[in-house]
Protein backbone atom coordinates (compact mmCIF):
# COMPACT_ATOMS: atom_id res chain seq x y z
CA UNK A 1 0.00 0.00 0.00
CA UNK A 2 1.39 4.04 -0.49
CA UNK A 3 1.30 5.37 2.15
CA UNK A 4 3.74 8.22 2.41
CA UNK A 5 7.07 9.22 0.91
CA UNK A 6 9.83 6.24 0.61
CA UNK A 7 13.45 6.38 0.00
CA UNK A 8 15.29 3.57 -1.41
CA UNK A 9 13.83 0.10 0.18
CA UNK A 10 13.87 -3.57 -0.26
CA UNK A 11 10.19 -4.34 -1.25
CA UNK A 12 8.60 -6.24 1.41
CA UNK A 13 6.88 -8.59 -1.09
CA UNK A 14 8.79 -11.40 -3.43
CA UNK A 15 8.04 -13.30 -6.16
CA UNK A 16 4.47 -14.74 -6.20
CA UNK A 17 2.60 -16.26 -9.02
CA UNK A 18 0.70 -13.81 -11.26
CA UNK A 19 -2.25 -15.47 -10.93
CA UNK A 20 -2.90 -15.33 -14.13
CA UNK A 21 -4.27 -18.57 -15.40
CA UNK A 22 -1.23 -19.79 -17.15
CA UNK A 23 1.62 -20.97 -14.95
CA UNK A 24 5.59 -19.84 -15.30
CA UNK A 25 4.29 -15.88 -15.05
CA UNK A 26 4.98 -14.02 -11.68
CA UNK A 27 4.65 -10.71 -10.10
CA UNK A 28 6.95 -9.00 -7.29
CA UNK A 29 4.64 -6.26 -5.76
CA UNK A 30 6.69 -3.07 -5.09
CA UNK A 31 3.50 -0.44 -4.32
CA UNK A 32 -0.22 -0.72 -4.31
CA UNK A 33 -3.36 1.00 -3.07
CA UNK A 34 -6.26 -0.97 -3.13
CA UNK A 35 -8.53 1.70 -2.80
CA UNK A 36 -7.00 4.31 -5.85
CA UNK A 37 -6.21 1.59 -8.13
CA UNK A 38 -2.59 2.48 -8.17
CA UNK A 39 -0.28 -0.47 -8.93
CA UNK A 40 3.68 -0.60 -9.07
CA UNK A 41 5.34 -4.36 -9.34
CA UNK A 42 8.14 -6.39 -11.94
CA UNK A 43 6.34 -8.76 -13.88
CA UNK A 44 8.08 -11.82 -14.90
CA UNK A 45 7.75 -14.88 -17.70
CA UNK A 46 9.57 -17.63 -17.63
CA UNK A 47 11.08 -19.23 -21.06
CA UNK A 48 8.43 -19.96 -23.10
CA UNK A 49 5.32 -18.87 -21.61
CA UNK A 50 2.76 -18.60 -24.08
CA UNK A 51 -0.63 -17.02 -22.84
CA UNK A 52 -2.79 -18.33 -25.99
CA UNK A 53 -5.16 -19.79 -23.38
CA UNK A 54 -5.73 -17.10 -21.59
CA UNK A 55 -6.83 -14.93 -24.80
CA UNK A 56 -6.67 -11.09 -25.45
CA UNK A 57 -6.67 -9.24 -22.98
CA UNK A 58 -8.67 -5.70 -21.81
CA UNK A 59 -8.64 -3.70 -18.52
CA UNK A 60 -10.31 -1.36 -16.88
CA UNK A 61 -7.19 0.87 -15.86
CA UNK A 62 -4.30 2.42 -17.60
CA UNK A 63 -0.97 0.63 -18.39
CA UNK A 64 2.33 1.32 -18.53
CA UNK A 65 4.95 -1.45 -19.50
CA UNK A 66 8.57 -1.08 -19.75
CA UNK A 67 10.55 -4.30 -21.22
CA UNK A 68 14.08 -4.22 -18.47
CA UNK A 69 14.87 -7.68 -19.59
CA UNK A 70 14.24 -11.00 -22.81
CA UNK A 71 11.73 -10.33 -25.63
CA UNK A 72 8.23 -10.46 -26.02
CA UNK A 73 5.77 -11.48 -28.77
CA UNK A 74 2.39 -10.16 -29.34
CA UNK A 75 0.57 -12.97 -31.31
CA UNK A 76 -2.02 -10.91 -32.64
CA UNK A 77 0.23 -8.15 -34.06
CA UNK A 78 2.75 -10.69 -34.66
CA UNK A 79 5.27 -8.40 -33.58
CA UNK A 80 8.59 -8.81 -31.03
CA UNK A 81 9.36 -6.26 -28.23
CA UNK A 82 12.37 -6.60 -26.58
CA UNK A 83 14.47 -4.60 -23.60
CA UNK A 84 13.88 -1.00 -23.83
CA UNK A 85 11.15 -0.84 -25.30
CA UNK A 86 8.06 0.89 -23.30
CA UNK A 87 3.78 0.69 -24.16
CA UNK A 88 1.18 3.21 -22.70
CA UNK A 89 -2.08 1.25 -22.67
CA UNK A 90 -5.71 3.26 -22.06
CA UNK A 91 -8.63 1.34 -20.34
CA UNK A 92 -10.28 -1.18 -23.00
CA UNK A 93 -7.61 -1.52 -25.42
CA UNK A 94 -6.69 -4.94 -26.73
CA UNK A 95 -3.27 -6.34 -26.38
CA UNK A 96 -1.75 -9.95 -26.49
CA UNK A 97 -1.57 -13.11 -26.05
CA UNK A 98 2.04 -13.16 -25.51
CA UNK A 99 4.42 -15.55 -26.27
CA UNK A 100 8.41 -15.15 -24.63
CA UNK A 101 11.22 -16.99 -26.44
CA UNK A 102 13.89 -16.26 -23.77
CA UNK A 103 12.09 -15.17 -20.78
CA UNK A 104 10.83 -11.79 -20.06
CA UNK A 105 10.84 -9.08 -17.22
CA UNK A 106 9.01 -6.14 -16.82
CA UNK A 107 8.08 -3.02 -15.04
CA UNK A 108 4.37 -2.75 -14.71
CA UNK A 109 2.47 0.63 -13.43
CA UNK A 110 -1.57 0.60 -13.45
CA UNK A 111 -3.48 3.56 -12.44
CA UNK A 112 -7.33 4.00 -12.45
CA UNK A 113 -8.61 6.03 -15.10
Amino acid sequence: MITSESEFHLPPSAWQPAGMGVSGIWAHVLSQDAASGRYTGLLRYDPGVDTSPIGVRIHDYWEEVYILDGDLTDLTLQQTFTAGMYAHRPPGMPHGPWRTEKGVEMLEIRYPS
